[in-house]
């Protein structure tokens, strides 16, 4: 296995992004706001579950 510095790693990274343009990026915010909506009402509508016993 062949060790590859940080800095040519950040190079092929950024590389990459501009070639790919604002989709990648925009699709992981979308994917991250998506789940962070589903964990903030999975936690607000707990709080409303009453046990009838």
């Amino acid at each position: 296995m062949e060790h590859t510095p940080a800095a040519a790693w950040l190079a092929e990274a950024t590389s990459a992004a501009q070639h790919q343009g604002s989709g990648y990026l925009l699709r992981v915010v979308l994917i991250v706001m998506m789940v962070g909506c589903v964990l903030t009402a999975w936690l607000l509508l707990r709080g409303y579950k009453r046990k009838d016993d």
